[in-house]
């Protein structure tokens, strides 16, 4: 899921190299763009006297990809749930010391209880509860069902793209059907794909996970499917767009995500990226980042009194009748064999 649309991607090797040069600790940072605040950064580095890294990854799979190569060590990486679940079976991941992390308490405990692959937070901590969602031009398109039968709409071919990702787009068709976004039943993964290749692929320009947030901008796509910050950060300058603009979760649901905050095995500040974790969590830090991208605390309890103010682009009941993805284990393969007929046909 590029889940957040990509900016450019710097080279870690590089970045450490300049880190290096003032002599100060580096933490390398890997994960989503458009993420944490470039100022909650560099109040962590005033703070700690050290240099702050960061790569990005366009998908869970790419972010999977690089761990398992080797080769390139980090020391706080973003997994979502259903990877976190893999990185654990893996032995990817190092084991958190519960009396480095003193803001753990401030996660909402109704979040934790979602958490199936790691619920005491013994190798992962919960960062950010959300969703992708269906965003609308409104003025191309001022009237539409809040539904994932939107990209069925014949009237709106070419104008629409939907994210290159095998679960949030698959996951947003099973639910559609009526089914769970973790279904391991092959039947209704089968006909989640011929939804798909049926009725929404010939009405979609493409499917898409790095631009659409830049195409929503330039008036080449009309309705997108997607994660809201992808676009709201690319129309942030744009008053009249901004007005014209719409994000929703379908009120039938869909998938939802839970990142959380993991030390990968390898990393060489096991000790700064338990201080990294901690930061992100004290309530007035992680008011910051909500205020910066517009969300709801959808994590952090006591942050949500910091930010009642906030009219964010969605709030936590719209998240009711989402699902977090979780590790479907071997039923992958369906969900591979259903996404790469849809996209090579």
């Amino acid at each position: 899921m590029n889940r957040k649309v990509v900016a450019a991607v710097v080279s870690v090797m590089g970045l450490v190299a300049l880190a290096a040069c003032d002599g100060r600790p580096v933490l390398r940072v890997y994960g989503w763009t458009y993420y944490v605040p470039e100022s909650i950064v560099a109040d962590f580095e005033k703070e700690y006297g050290v240099r702050v890294t960061k790569d990005y990854y366009a998908s869970n799979e790419e972010m999977l990809a690089r761990v398992q190569a080797g080769g390139i060590d980090f020391d706080v990486i973003f997994p979502t749930m259903d990877f976190v679940t893999i990185l654990i079976q893996l032995d990817k991941l190092e084991r958190l010391d519960h009396t480095l992390l003193e803001n753990m308490g401030n996660i909402d405990p109704a979040v934790l209880a979602k958490i199936v692959a790691d619920p005491g937070m013994e190798f992962s901590v919960p960062f950010f509860y959300g969703a992708a969602g269906i965003i609308v031009n409104t003025a191309m398109v001022p009237d539409f069902e809040r539904s994932w039968s939107i990209f069925g709409r014949e009237d709106l071919k070419d104008r629409m793209t939907m994210l290159d990702d095998t679960r949030e787009t698959m996951g947003a068709a099973l639910v559609h059907l009526g089914y769970s976004v973790n279904s391991t039943d092959p039947e209704q993964i089968r006909q989640a794909r011929d939804l798909i290749n049926n009725s929404w692929r010939p009405n979609l320009l493409k499917f898409d996970s790095d631009a659409f947030g830049i195409g929503f901008a330039n008036g080449n796509f009309s309705v997108v499917h997607g994660y809201p910050e992808g676009v709201f950060e690319e129309i942030a300058g744009n008053a009249r767009l901004l007005e014209e603009t719409v994000f929703f979760i379908p009120e039938e649901g869909g998938p939802a995500y839970i990142d959380s905050m993991v030390i990968p095995k390898g990393s060489k500040n096991i000790e700064l990226a338990h201080k990294f974790i901690d930061f992100i969590h004290r309530p007035e830090v992680y008011a910051e980042f909500l205020r910066a991208r517009n969300f709801p605390s959808t994590v952090n309890v006591p942050a949500r009194e910091l930010v009642h103010d906030m009219t964010p682009m969605f709030t936590v009941k719209d998240l009711e009748n989402t699902e977090p993805r979780q590790d479907v284990g071997r039923a992958f393969g369906y969900f591979s064999e259903a996404w790469n007929a849809i996209r090579i046909e």
